[in-house]
C-alpha cells in the first residue's frame, strides 16, 4: 500500500514529536518543530500562489532550512526542483525555465519570485491540499546526450517505497544518517527521507565539500550510524583515514564500480561494519539493487550490485528485449514501485526509455547498462552499453560536455573520457582539436566552469591534431592517447 512522503512524515511526527528530526551546525529541530515549520512554509507557498502540481525550485546550502523547504514544498502539493547553489548561473537559468518553476526558495534569480525560509510566526492556519501517492514529488536534472540536461519526474510513491521497510539497510529511530550528498544528486533522497520517514535523525554535514581528513571527526562527533558515499569518496576515505568508519553500523556506496581491494582493506580494519554496494539510475529513485557484502564473502574480481529492492523487479534482456537465462549477459531493465513517471517535457525520450515488457506488459526503465543475473538472483554489473559514464556518482553524457567545449571559439572538435591517474583516481579528460593557431587552456577551463557543474569540467586538456574515429563513424574513445600525467600543460 503506497503512501505519500507528507503523510508518512506526519505519522512519524505524531508518534515521536519530541525526538530530534534533524541536527546541523546551526542547531537541531524535533519532529514536531520540523512539522510546524514546514506547515508554515507550505502555507506561505499557497498564499504566494503555488498550486498543487506546480514546480518550486529549492536553491539552498545544507541547513535546517533546506529540509524545511523540501518538506514544505511537498506539503503545498507541489514538486521541488533541487538546485545546487554551486552550479553556474547559465545552467540554473536553463533549468528554472525548463521546469516552469512558479517560485524559488533560497537564492535570488532575476525574473522569479523568491521566498526565504523564515522561522514560523505561529501555527499555520492555511488549509493545505490533499496529496496523492501518484503526485509529483521532485524533478531532478541529469546529464543529457543532446547537450541539454533532462529532468526525471519522481512521484511520492517512488520515494516511500525506497525507504519504507527497506531490505537493503536497517534503519531504526535510534539511527543517525549523515546528509552529505548535494541536494541535486539523488543520494540525498535516501539520506533525508530514509531518516525522516523511519523516525531517525538526519545530520546535515556543514555546507561545501567535506575533506576525507575531516570526515572521521564529523562522523564521531555526531555519532553517525549510517553513511552513504559515492564509490570515489569511499575509496579515498579508505586511503586517507580508514578508522573514520569505526562507530558506523552500515556504510553504503555505489554510483560507480567499487574496488575489491578497498573493500578488503575496510573489512580488515572494521570487521563489524556492514558494507552495502547500491546500484540504480536516477530514473529508479536512488537504488534499484543493493548487495550486503558478507563478512567472509569471496568477492573475486568484482563486487556484485546485488538483489532487487522491495517491490522492484530487475530483468536482464537480449537485444530484442526478451529475458535471458541466468548467467547470460544483457541489458538491465528495471520495473516496479520505484520507476519514475518519465522525463519532464520529453515524451519522445520517455517512450524510448520507459517501455513495456513484451512477456508481461509491465513497465520498465531501460538502463543502457549491461549485467547478468546469477542463479541465486544476485546481479553483476558489466558496464555501459553506450558511451555514458559515471564519475564520483554523477552520470555524465559525453555529448553534453563535448557540446560545451565546441561552443568555445578556439575549439573545432572535442572528445571527453575517463582516465585513471597514477594515484588511482578516475579523472575526466578532454581531447581537443584547435580551430586556429591558439588555444588558451585557462580561458577554455573558465568557459567550462561558467557553463557546466564542477563534476563535468575536465581535469585536464590534451591537444590533438584529430580525433580517432571508429568504423561506424563515432569517436573512438578507447583510441584517444593516454594523457602525459607528468606534463604541466595537461593541467590548467
Amino acid at each position: 500500500m503506497s503512501t505519500t512522503v507528507t503523510d508518512a512524515f506526519r505519522c512519524r511526527a505524531a508518534r515521536t514529536p519530541d525526538a530530534v528530526a534533524l541536527s546541523a551546525e546551526q542547531g537541531s529541530l524535533s519532529y514536531a518543530e520540523l512539522d510546524r515549520w514546514s506547515d508554515a512554509l507550505a502555507g506561505e507557498l499557497a498564499e504566494a500562489g503555488v498550486l498543487p502540481g506546480d514546480r518550486v525550485a529549492v536553491c539552498l546550502e545544507r541547513s535546517p532550512q533546506l529540509v524545511v523547504a523540501l518538506l514544505g514544498v511537498l506539503k503545498a502539493g507541489a514538486a521541488y526542483v533541487p538546485i545546487d547553489p554551486e552550479d553556474p548561473g547559465s545552467r540554473v537559468s536553463m533549468m528554472l525555465a525548463d521546469a516552469d518553476v512558479s517560485l524559488v526558495i533560497g537564492q535570488f534569480f532575476a525574473g522569479f519570485t523568491t521566498l526565504k525560509v523564515s522561522p514560523p510566526a505561529g501555527r499555520s492556519t492555511v488549509e493545505l491540499p490533499a496529496v496523492a501517492p501518484e503526485d509529483l514529488a521532485y524533478l531532478m536534472y541529469t546529464s543529457g546526450s543532446t547537450g541539454k540536461p533532462k529532468s526525471v519526474m519522481i512521484e511520492h510513491r517512488n520515494i516511500t517505497n525506497l525507504v519504507t521497510g527497506p531490505n537493503y539497510v536497517d534503519v531504526t529511530p535510534g539511527d543517525r544518517i549523515l546528509q552529505l550528498a548535494p541536494v541535486a544528486f539523488d543520494a540525498a533522497t535516501f539520506e533525508i527521507w530514509g531518516a525522516l520517514l523511519n523516525g531517525a535523525r538526519v545530520v546535515l554535514a556543514p555546507p561545501g565539500v567535506v575533506q576525507a581528513e575531516e570526515l572521521g571527526d564529523l562522523l564521531r562527533s555526531n555519532e553517525i550510524s549510517v553513511l552513504w558515499l559515492t564509490a570515489a569518496l569511499f575509496h579515498r576515505q579508505i586511503d586517507v583515514d580508514v578508522a573514520a568508519f569505526k562507530g558506523l553500523h552500515t556504510v553504503m556506496t555505489g554510483g560507480d564500480v567499487v574496488s575489491v581491494p578497498h573493500v578488503r582493506q575496510l573489512r580488515e580494519a572494521v570487521p563489524e561494519l556492514q558494507i552495502v554496494n547500491g546500484y540504480g539510475p536516477t530514473e529508479t529513485t536512488t537504488f534499484a539493487t543493493c548487495h550486503r557484502i558478507g563478512a567472509d564473502e569471496d568477492l573475486g574480481g568484482a563486487v556484485p550490485i546485488g538483489t532487487q529492492l522491495q517491490n522492484v523487479e530487475v530483468v536482464v534482456v537480449d537485444a530484442e528485449g526478451k529475458p535471458v537465462e541466468p548467467g547470460t549477459p544483457g541489458e538491465l531493465w528495471i520495473g516496479g514501485a520505484q520507476v519514475a513517471r518519465g522525463y519532464w517535457k520529453r515524451p519522445d525520450l520517455t517512450d524510448e526509455k520507459f517501455v513495456r515488457g513484451g512477456w508481461n506488459g509491465e513497465r520498465y526503465y531501460r538502463t543502457g547498462d549491461q549485467g547478468r543475473k546469477r542463479a541465486d538472483g544476485v546481479v553483476e554489473f558489466l558496464g555501459r552499453i553506450d558511451d555514458q559514464f559515471k564519475l564520483r556518482g554523477f552520470r555524465i553524457e559525453p555529448g553534453e560536455v563535448e557540446n560545451a567545449l565546441t561552443e568555445h571559439p578556439q575549439v573545432r572538435t572535442a572528445a571527453v573520457s575517463l582516465r585513471t591517474h597514477p594515484s588511482g583516481d578516475r579523472r575526466l579528460i578532454a581531447w581537443v582539436v584547435k580551430s586556429g593557431e591558439d588555444l588558451d587552456k585557462r580561458v577554455l577551463k573558465a568557459h567550462m566552469r561558467a557553463n557546466m557543474p564542477e563534476h563535468m569540467v575536465p581535469a585536464g586538456f590534451v591537444v590533438v591534431d584529430e580525433l580517432p574515429i571508429t568504423n561506424n563513424g563515432k569517436t573512438d574513445r578507447k583510441a584517444l592517447p593516454e594523457p602525459d600525467w607528468t606534463s604541466k600543460s595537461l593541467y590548467v
